[in-house]
């Protein structure tokens, strides 16, 4: 529908800053009406139904129903509706994907937000009908066209779009050119990007890959699949792992294995709108491990003694009939305890009901061997995690007379291949995390700098306060994102250094009360400090562990917010409160470690777990008290007057 001149549109983005900035860039070229705004699929249907408009704006990748299910619904309601997709993600492959599914273009959000209106222009005349040209002369022409102002701005705009594109193309660089397959897929598990290792894993190009369900290269997987993706989509569960085949070249024989770990990225709701997934070939350490495994079993089963293995042997019954050193240090019973009872009683009773034991010993006998890995019970009752191989025992004239059984204690190891797998997931969600934090705060600085270049003298008083605290914010966000990720790179190789200084302690806290009120002007704080109070320690560490507890207040908590200090004896107590509800109490336990992270405005999980090693780095700690009837919620560093430099 096209009204007074103007191209009548619906916008479609799950975030509502986009949407802001986009809708204020179309109406302000005078060429668009924007008759509505959606965060999802199904609202997008919805308004088209209600307001039929020329054109609908869609992002790809949203929660409950992405572009990529909404796009054929749209143009099924209303055949005559345009559609331009608009995402974050980009490539040649996602623009012919959504080109064949009828979008009349693909427009990535890096583009600049001065040149979005002339470009959906541009595409609607490739379109048919054609929409109506407002005439240069006709009362609803813009003072300026996309073109014009573009032009009155180059130099800045130049210098800007450079800095975005830097750091977009640093992005996609780690993403393509990385060694493990990476994609990113969408809360269906629909493929919207995928790197050249992914590809190769599947024995074929990328473009491939996009629009496929991942679901379907996974050997038969794909229930387990969207099953994780439905338990990240519904919970607050920040990581999900699940093995699968991967589908090999035509004529290949071997049989290869995937890990695939897969971290949600959320809007600021908490809502899920895409899943990333890093994909690893681990056949070959499989390989190598089941063979070693069979060589050094086959080996053990000829020395009795040895204490790593329960060596025992079995009748045709399952019954107990010789006992080593091993099986006694592994099980716990003495020879004379265990010699003739059953073997079922090394079993969790879930599995002897089953008859899982017995099972166990015919596929010995049918196949022989039986080899596996699971959980076993000692003589106290506590579980041990077991790596078993039973093979039938004959004598010299073939006659089956028993079963050879050896035990390994695999705890420890099963131990820390889940502490590995945890690590790897650990890097995979920083990744995804990072660069979900880095996309949004660019594209509102961007977008807001260029609107207060090109129309400040026509806004009001509260457009303009409203761009200027999305710079601000927006630029403290980076800056803490920045802090962050380079103290904690700095623990995890050489170590945080800290050098040691007189501080005042006033100018400490003013100093984060007045670069907190300045970053989020609304935010007042609130400041409790005795004047001349000096402390020894590094101030620069502990500056940054105060704003991140005053950035921890003001994103989780609620006013009034306040901070403190009081010298108490040898030691120094600086406090940050907040009327907030708290931390929730699942998060509690691990608020201070790596990675912690829940609820809607969750960030890197890296805040608080660095203003404990800073505090720890001083040789004080850092405790949490939670709110109280008389009581705010409160966070604690204690450090000595005269911290020790580390």
């Amino acid at each position: 529908m096209i009204e007074a001149g103007k191209v009548s549109v619906v916008l479609v983005d799950d975030s509502v800053d986009v949407r802001t900035l986009v809708r204020m860039r179309l109406e302000s070229s005078g060429l668009f009406d924007v008759k509505g705004e959606a965060a999802d699929g199904e609202q997008a249907i919805a308004l088209v139904i209600r307001h039929e408009p020329a054109l609908v704006l869609l992002d790809v990748s949203m929660p409950s129903m992405d572009g990529l299910e909404t796009l054929p619904s749209i143009l099924a309601v209303r055949p005559e509706t345009a559609v331009v997709m608009f995402s974050g993600f980009g490539g040649t492959h996602l623009t012919t994907e959504v080109r064949e599914l009828g979008a009349i273009d693909f427009i990535e959000k890096s583009i600049p937000l001065e040149q979005l209106p002339e470009r959906l222009f541009q595409s609607l005349l490739g379109t048919s009908p054609k929409p109506v040209v407002p005439s240069p002369s006709s009362s609803t022409s813009p003072p300026d066209t996309p073109a014009e102002l573009l032009e009155a701005g180059a130099d800045t705009t130049r210098i800007e779009q450079e800095i975005l594109d830097e750091h977009l193309e640093g992005f996609h660089a780690l993403f393509d050119r990385a060694a493990i397959g990476m994609a990113t897929l969408t809360v269906h598990a629909t493929i919207v990007r995928a790197n050249d290792a992914l590809a190769d894993l599947m024995s074929c190009e990328p473009s491939e890959l996009v629009g496929v369900d991942y679901g379907r290269l996974t050997g038969g997987q794909g229930d387990v699949l969207d099953s994780r993706l439905e338990a990240l989509r519904t919970s607050q569960e920040n990581v999900a792992t699940f093995e699968h085949r991967i589908p090999g070249p035509p004529g290949a024989s071997a049989v290869r294995i995937a890990l695939v770990t897969l971290v949600p990225i959320r809007d600021s709701g908490g809502q899920m709108l895409y899943g990333f997934a890093q994909v690893q070939d681990i056949s070959a350490q499989r390989t190598v491990e089941d063979e070693l495994h069979r060589t050094e079993e086959k080996f053990r089963l000829l020395v009795a003694a040895v204490e790593e293995y329960a060596v025992f042997m079995l009748d045709t019954r399952g019954r107990v009939m010789s006992w080593n050193a091993g099986a006694r240090r592994i099980k716990g019973y003495d020879a004379d305890e265990i010699i003739g009872s059953d073997f079922r009683v090394f079993y969790p009773e879930e599995q002897q009901l089953t008859g899982h034991p017995q099972r166990n010993l015919e596929a010995a006998l049918r196949d022989g061997s039986f080899a596996e890995e699971g959980w076993r019970v000692r003589q106290d009752g506590t579980r041990f995690w077991a790596s078993v191989v039973i093979s039938p025992v004959h004598d010299d004239r073939g006659l089956h007379v028993g079963f050879a059984k050896v035990t390994r204690d695999q705890t420890e190891q099963r131990q820390n291949a889940d502490d590995r797998l945890e690590a790897m997931a650990e890097q995979a969600r920083l990744l995804a995390v990072t660069a979900h934090e880095l996309r949004n705060p660019t594209a509102v600085i961007d977008g807001s700098a260029h609107a207060l270049q090109v129309s400040e003298g026509r806004m009001a008083a509260g457009e303009r306060d409203q761009l200027f605290r999305g710079i601000r914010s927006s630029a403290e966000r980076l800056r803490r994102l920045a802090a962050d990720l380079t103290a904690a790179s700095q623990l995890q190789g050489s170590g945080m250094e800290f050098r040691t200084q007189s501080v005042s302690l006033p100018e400490l806290v003013r100093g984060a009360a007045a670069r907190r009120e300045a970053a989020s002007p609304t935010a007042h704080v609130g400041v409790d400090v005795p004047d001349g109070a000096v402390l020894q320690a590094d101030e620069v560490r502990l500056a940054q562990a105060v704003d991140n507890l005053l950035d921890n207040a003001i994103r989780h908590g609620a006013p009034p917010f306040t901070m403190g200090a009081q010298v108490r004896g040898d030691h120094v107590e600086l406090r940050v409160s907040d009327a907030g509800r708290g931390v929730p109490d699942e998060l509690v336990s691990r608020l201070f470690d790596r990675f912690a992270a829940a609820g809607a405005t969750s960030g890197t999980g890296l805040g608080l777990y660095l203003v404990r090693e800073i505090a720890r780095g001083h040789g004080g700690e850092v405790v949490y008290e939670p709110p109280a009837d008389d009581s705010p919620t409160t966070f604690l560093i204690r450090v000595p007057v005269a911290a020790a430099s580390t």
